[in-house]
């Protein structure tokens, strides 16, 4: 087996929502739920994750999750791009560890329905395609950019000329979102093309009740909604 390194990134700040990896999710902190899937996952090696927030440190240590080093100021700043400060995490795991990994996954807290058979699925079929890259996507349903527009010198205008009024959306081709629950590669890709898509990003398609993706108030309300009626159906 490839050694398949999980990579969980957290800063303790958030421009949007104050804290936001340790705010309730139902009762939960928001990041344990990725730490849940983690762990559930049967594919990956390791799983590590890469902060600067000493309360998310220990908070990830008391759940038993690794946290190698501390993230440096510059990969923690509201400008901090996710290429750089996942490869500051696998460079610096490897020199620590001593070894080489193959694959990178980055898992994100905001995506917290995504599941351990996500993770195992994804990291599959990226095997099994022999590919650079896989990342998870859901459907845009209703908000297709053929029903977009643009304001322009006052005026509403089509976002893209498609000969088309309101179209329904039985018509329109599939078009896909990255939902930031899934971004997995090799290795090489990562460092030296700093990308996480490489030459050939095969997707992995997710439905909306696992596809929730945090980045204001009302994200959290969806997730709850999604996760209570996932305990309900139990």
């Amino acid at each position: 087996m490839p050694f398949i390194l999980g990579v969980i990134p957290a800063r303790g700040g958030s421009k949007g929502i104050p804290k936001k990896n340790m705010r309730q999710l139902n009762g939960i902190p928001l990041i344990k739920y990725t730490f849940d899937a983690a762990f559930s996952s049967k594919m990956l090696s390791d799983f590590i994750v890469t902060t600067d927030s000493d309360e998310i440190a220990e908070y990830s240590r008391n759940n038993g999750v690794s946290v190698p080093f501390k993230r440096p100021a510059e990969f923690s700043t509201d400008q901090a791009l996710a290429i750089p400060t996942i490869q500051h995490a696998v460079l610096t795991y490897e020199k620590i560890k001593g070894l080489n990994i193959d694959f990178v996954v980055m898992l994100q807290p905001t995506a917290p329905l995504r599941s351990g058979f996500d993770i195992d699925s994804s990291i599959c079929a990226l095997l099994d395609k022999k590919v650079d890259s896989i990342i998870s996507v859901v459907s845009v349903k209703n908000n297709h950019p053929y029903k977009m527009k643009i304001i322009k010198e006052g005026y509403l205008k089509d976002y893209q000329e498609t000969g088309l009024e309101n179209p329904p959306r039985q018509q329109l081709p599939p078009v896909y979102i990255v939902n930031g629950a899934v971004y997995a590669c090799k290795r090489d890709v990562l460092i030296n093309q700093n990308s996480f898509k490489g030459k050939s990003c095969i997707p992995y398609i997710m439905p909306d009740e696992r596809s929730a993706n945090i980045d204001s108030l009302v994200d959290f309300t969806i997730a709850e909604y999604f996760l209570n009626q996932k305990i309900s159906n139990k």
